[in-house]
């Protein structure tokens, strides 16, 4: 018998599904839940006095999870998590009273990080990643999103964005993003356009050889303009590749209306975001996804609209947004702390924020919630409460990772 056909019951489980209205019921919450996988997928989740007697006969394997809070693998939607070196040093100098300009002109900044990433080979960029993404998957990440971005040439930006594929050895779902427009490199200094130009031309190679799931830019004062944007989004849009947009961090481009323009999948950072861009998100299906850990290293003060947000219905995802430069964390259940205190999302949001709304985000519906359909990734904790979970930063109660309907160790 393949593994594929065996029928697996979970049993004796506290379930925060996140299914349904949360309204009606908060978290989805199963006080006597159990979960039947086969393969890879959920065929049914629920209280388990109304699951069909036969599967209590032997039909099913049984795998009992103590009586713990079981929640959707956690998704961590945003991140760079692949790049050369580091940039602690340069945490130091900014905290002795040097600018961002001055660490710049001294070759640090995201240039700095260029020069790594292109004088790393791939495999060293993938054992660099590696370590880096087991930090969270010990904390009960499923999926994993990566970006390119600090190759900046074609061979470098399919050197990373390999790498990242690679990762899903570890026993994580990759999700890699094209962020070729994510800072100028230094061959085409005072020529914006003509880099631009570069990026989309290498588009089409990248998405040949599958390295591709969908494309972002930084469109910012310090990044790409809206109209720059627009090309790049305009020939992601000819091969059929989604879109994102790292949007209105540091000031209001208008980035998110023109992502709207393009349905994007997520608006990210979103500090600076006007009511217009709100509106334009709600109306796109749009997810705002929320970064606390740059907002907390870089010291920021302005919050992004959170109510506004919540009071147009748009989707809003935490991420750890791991990356050298402004958010070196590596714990995605900090996130939900942080986005708890600085943002003042509930404990349910947050966690949402990392599961159901952190799917959509990617462009996956297979995924984030416990439901008949959706795969058989979830998570076992060792807490009497999903609210612990946003509640304690420092501590990592997981106990148990299914992925793909397999225990991970």
């Amino acid at each position: 018998m393949s593994s594929s056909s065996v029928f697996k019951l979970w049993t004796n489980a506290r379930l925060a599904t996140l299914a349904g209205d949360p309204k009606e019921n908060p978290w989805g919450w199963v006080e006597h839940g159990a979960m039947l996988s086969q393969g890879e997928h959920l065929l049914w989740a629920g209280d388990i006095a109304d699951l069909d007697p036969e599967f209590r006969s032997g039909l099913a394997q049984e795998h009992d999870l103590g009586g713990a809070v079981v929640t959707p693998g956690l998704i961590d939607c945003h991140t760079h998590l692949v790049y050369g070196g580091q940039r602690a040093a340069e945490f130091e100098q900014r905290l002795l009273g040097a600018s961002y300009e001055d660490i710049a002109r001294a070759g640090g900044g995201i240039r700095s990080s260029v020069a790594a990433t292109r004088a790393a080979s791939e495999h060293q960029l993938y054992a660099q990643a590696a370590h880096r993404a087991l930090n969270l998957l010990k904390e009960g990440v499923t999926t994993l999103e990566v970006k390119s971005g600090y190759g900046l040439s074609l061979a470098s930006e399919a050197k990373m964005l390999r790498a990242a594929r690679r990762l899903k050895g570890l026993g994580v779902d990759v999700r890699t993003s094209y962020l070729g427009a994510h800072a100028l490199p230094p061959e085409f200094e005072g020529r914006q356009d003509a880099y631009v130009t570069a990026l989309i031309e290498w588009m089409t190679p990248l998405h040949r050889e599958g390295l591709i799931d969908a494309v972002d830019a930084f469109c910012e004062g310090i990044g790409f303009s809206p109209e720059q944007t627009r090309r790049i989004f305009e020939a992601a849009q000819g091969l059929g590749l989604p879109v994102k947009l790292h949007a209105e961090q540091l000031s209001d481009q208008g980035g998110s209306q023109l992502a709207a323009e393009f349905k994007a999948l997520s608006c990210d950072h979103l500090e600076h975001l006007s009511e217009a861009g709100v509106q334009a998100m709600a109306a796109s299906g749009s997810v705002a996804v929320l970064l606390p850990g740059a907002y907390y290293f870089l010291r920021e003060s302005k919050l992004p609209p959170v109510q506004a947000l919540r009071d147009a219905g748009v989707p809003i995802a935490i991420s750890t947004d791991h990356n050298p430069g402004t958010s070196p964390t590596l714990s995605l259940l900090l996130m939900l702390n942080m986005a708890c205190t600085l943002f003042r999302l509930t404990p349910e949001e947050a966690l949402r924020g990392v599961t159901v709304n952190a799917a959509r985000a990617l462009g996956l519906s297979d995924r984030g919630q416990l439901t008949a359909g959706q795969r058989a990734d979830f998570c076992v904790w060792d807490v009497e409460h999903p609210n612990e979970l946003a509640y304690y930063f420092g501590r990592n109660p997981l106990k148990r990772v299914v992925r793909g309907g397999v225990e991970r160790a």
